[in-house]
């Protein structure tokens, strides 16, 4: 039986990602995520280092994390994902499994990548239709929140937002439902990949180069069993 690294963004995709290769009973032994070391953040996504910490805790998995500088050059990207590779397979990995839907040449690009490494790629939600995914993700239980999104094709108010039907039917036409293009990213806070959900409430809304985020904030334990 294959054991599966999974590829991890704090978001929608790659915790549907684990419930999927989970009802499918196959072995997933940790997950990999990358910083942004200047920020401690989620690349991307900018989720904090203490939720994803919290959703790792929550999906009952260790957490391999990759800092990548910032600036990060793509060879900077993919020497330290070199490195994470190699100890996947130093360690017993065979797989490594990605979130992606439907972007042929990022893809391509990770089989490239991963060609000759002892990892096969794995791609459990490939070519399911966004739409449908994206409802099937919100009937099955799944909670999260938009955590950044890009103001060229979106509001700036959609950051911080339920990612729920509300939502789907306010995106305008031409945005991915699962905004595949990079129109939004997410951090899952509950579903059923987790053991428990995870306590957030919104902090500021930053606008960087274009990029509106809002900075979700994990709630204490105690602070939430106190409402």
């Amino acid at each position: 039986m294959s054991k599966i690294l999974l590829a991890w963004s704090s978001g929608k995709d790659s915790a549907w990602s684990l419930y999927v290769l989970r009802r499918r009973a196959v072995e997933i032994g940790a997950l990999l995520t990358t910083l942004n070391e200047a920020a401690d953040r989620v690349a991307m996504h900018g989720v904090r280092r203490s939720l994803l910490e919290a959703q790792a805790e929550a999906a009952g998995l260790p957490l391999w994390q990759v800092p990548l500088p910032w600036p990060c050059t793509n060879d900077d990207y993919e020497a330290r994902m070199a490195d994470a590779c190699r100890r996947a397979v130093d360690e017993g990995f065979d797989c490594i499994a990605f979130g992606d839907l439907f972007l042929r040449d990022v893809r391509a690009y990770r089989e490239r990548q991963l060609a000759g490494s002892g990892l096969t790629p794995l791609f459990p939600l490939w070519e399911h239709p966004t739409d449908q995914l994206a409802r099937e993700m919100i009937r099955g239980g799944l909670r999260a929140r938009l955590s950044c999104v890009d103001s060229k094709v979106l509001d700036s108010r959609f950051a911080g937002r339920e990612f729920d039907d509300a939502l789907l039917a306010d995106l305008p036409p031409g945005a991915d439902p699962c905004g595949e293009n990079g129109e939004f990213h997410t951090c899952v806070y509950d579903g059923p990949m987790f053991r428990h959900p995870i306590a957030v409430e919104a902090g500021e809304i930053r606008d960087v180069n274009g990029f509106i985020y809002a900075d979700l904030i994990g709630v204490p334990e105690c602070q939430e069993s106190s409402r």
